[in-house]
């Protein structure tokens, strides 16, 4: 049954540096997930990719950028 109203929405976060590609990529999967999970038309599907600085990521104590990430 699909829901009309509903209007999914996925935030991924991920180290600066991907290619506008990898991006698309990244869009389409998410949104193909969600259509399939939650029964509800891709028009309402919403992917928002945040970004992040490497120097503003932390990993055991140290950021991505000084891990060489």
């Amino acid at each position: 049954m699909t829901r009309s109203r509903d209007m999914p929405f996925a935030q991924i976060y991920l180290l600066e540096g991907r290619s506008e590609d990898e991006k698309r990529a990244v869009i389409e999967k998410v949104t193909q997930a969600l259509v399939e999970a939650v029964d509800t038309p891709r028009e309402r599907v919403r992917v928002w990719i945040h970004e992040v600085p490497k120097a503003n990521w932390g990993i055991a104590g140290q950021t991505a950028k000084d891990l060489g990430r």
